[in-house]
């Protein structure tokens, strides 16, 4: 078996596994003792996706796709926000002035 991708926990370990399963690539994730290690504390890096030998190929490629498509939809998510970001320190300042203006 061959590392195919290196997740920063366990949980986004057993979701790039389960994708992988769903292109029909057998996966093991390792890693799930060693988290409990550090105790409570989020540990990051020990926590790997398997797979079989002749499968690594096929699972560096959805393992790319599914990188890509994520980095997207970040920026989309980012600007999407933007205009809520505004409107709330708007809406946040005007609520200010008016307690003020109420007290005087």
């Amino acid at each position: 078996m061959q590392i195919a991708y290196k997740a920063g926990d366990i949980t986004e370990a057993h979701i790039v596994a389960g994708l992988l399963n769903s292109h029909n690539i057998e996966t093991y994730v390792g890693g799930h003792y060693l988290q409990g290690a550090m105790g409570e504390i989020g540990t990051t890096g020990f926590s790997n996706v398997h797979v079989e030998d002749e499968d690594l190929y096929q699972a560096r490629q959805v393992i790319a796709e599914y990188e890509a498509s994520d980095h997207a939809g970040l920026v989309e998510d980012r600007e999407d926000d933007k205009p809520d970001w505004y409107a709330r320190w708007f809406l946040l300042i005007l609520a200010v002035l008016a307690l003020v203006w109420l007290n005087f």
